[in-house]
């Protein structure tokens, strides 16, 4: 990755290493059980690189006031099992318990500290830029028991907090294989792709999914865009269907503040790039609790437009089946509810048996590829969501920047620290 030091750059061996990770995962509610442990089989790559070091796990669950916000406890002992060897949870984030394992560490210990949103100055704090989170206490008492930094995570590289941007001129900074892996490979989608490249974006962030659809069509690469879910039901509305004013309704509430701005981006991409576009050509609306198919000229309606219809996907299978490069971040329909899961399934069954280069874009879209047991067939799935879509529009995420100004600071130095590969 350009501009930023890896593991590659680095000899971590017998070095006290704080690893920044993103593990929130869903919760079972009554249990608190773990119902996806995806990203934690995602770092063990760097945990495996970093056997020989003595590694303090910093991560979070969730944020407070939600219920699902909790300690670290079940992560651990999820990690510890996936690994096969004990990892020690230290319910302390920054106080003189977390700092006491730290420093009782020796050569291929991990430790596990507690929620780090557990700490004021972590989430209770708003940072306008990284130079900010740098001067805070979480930062100062854990760099003193520390040699390095490395992070991977890569699906909160949008935030900007003390253990995310706030290490970038106390210590090297470094991208563990996880990030590099998850930048290398959006790169793709944005800079070099396989032609024909085909987007995919669905989902209710509507904003997201059309600030994407324009950075890909200013970079020239992109050869359709394909709307569906929400975002494809707004689409369609600026492209002169009427949706129904419960619909039109629901996507002025999702979007709230921001709607003038998307429905300015909406009608832009329908009246200057039409051509790329492929939009739905028929749907599926709920009618007391059933499914049932519509047609464009069957629209107005009063009904929840929860899919898109069959003759959409018979039309959108050549176009997945001829494409060198796939990128798909959103579902197509609210797929919770079992009888409107099949459009987003069937794209999935599509990614999966293409032989294109594919890329999943995080989130919802990326857990569903976890849960159907088919992320061997997919070429990239993130780790993100908010990230990946920062990332693929064009915007830049406080973390890299982070990793650039300390690889800026350090790379030159590394034999002064002795860490030079």
């Amino acid at each position: 990755m350009e501009g930023v030091l890896s593991l590659d750059d680095v000899r971590l061996e017998g070095r006290t290493i704080l690893y920044r990770v993103d593990v929130n995962s869903p919760l079972e509610p009554a249990t608190g059980i773990l119902l996806d442990d995806s990203r934690l089989h995602a770092i063990v790559p760097t945990l495996q690189s970093l056997s020989r070091s003595k590694i303090a796990l910093l991560s979070h669950q969730s944020r407070p006031g939600r219920t699902d916000f909790t300690d670290m406890a079940r992560h651990c002992e999820r990690l510890s099992k996936i690994l096969g060897q004990p990892i020690r949870f230290v319910p302390d984030v920054c106080g003189d318990e977390a700092i006491e394992a730290i420093e009782g560490m020796v050569d291929g210990d991990i430790i596990f500290l507690d929620n780090v949103r557990k700490h004021e100055e972590e989430y209770g704090v708003k940072y306008d830029a990284n130079e900010d989170t740098e001067s805070t206490g979480i930062v100062a008492r854990l760099a003193s028991v520390a040699d390095v930094y490395v992070t991977d995570a890569f699906a909160t590289a949008h935030r900007r907090s003390p253990t995310l941007t706030g290490f970038a001129n106390t210590l090297p900074c470094i991208a563990g294989s996880l990030m590099e892996e998850e930048i290398e490979s959006l790169r793709i989608a944005i800079r070099d792709p396989p032609n024909p490249y085909l987007a995919i974006l669905g989902g209710a962030k509507c904003d997201d999914s059309l600030k994407v659809a324009l950075n890909l069509i200013d970079r020239g690469h992109v050869d359709r865009i394909a709307f569906v879910g929400v975002s494809g039901n707004l689409i369609l509305w600026a492209d002169g269907n009427d949706i129904g004013e419960r619909n039109k309704q629901f996507i002025r509430n999702m979007m709230g503040q921001d709607f003038d701005e998307t429905w300015g981006m909406a009608e832009k991409l329908t009246s200057d790039y039409a051509e790329l576009l492929f939009l739905p050509r028929d749907l599926a609306v709920e009618i007391e609790g059933e499914r049932h198919p519509l047609s464009l000229g069957d629209l107005p309606t009063e009904h929840p437009i929860y899919d898109i219809g069959i003759q959409t996907l018979m039309n959108l299978r050549p176009l997945v089946k001829e494409a060198g490069c796939i990128l798909w971040n959103g579902p197509a329909s609210y797929f919770e509810l079992p009888g409107f899961a099949f459009g987003t399934i069937e794209i999935l069954n599509m990614c999966a048996e293409a032989s294109a280069m594919t890329i999943i874009g995080g989130g919802h879209t990326s857990a569903l590829v976890n849960q159907r047991g088919v992320a061997h067939e997919i070429t990239h799935n993130s780790t993100g969501g908010g990230a990946t879509m920062c990332f693929l529009s064009g915007d830049s995420l406080p973390v890299i920047g982070a990793l650039k100004e300390s690889c800026r600071k350090f790379s030159d130095r590394l034999d002064e620290f002795g860490l030079s590969a």
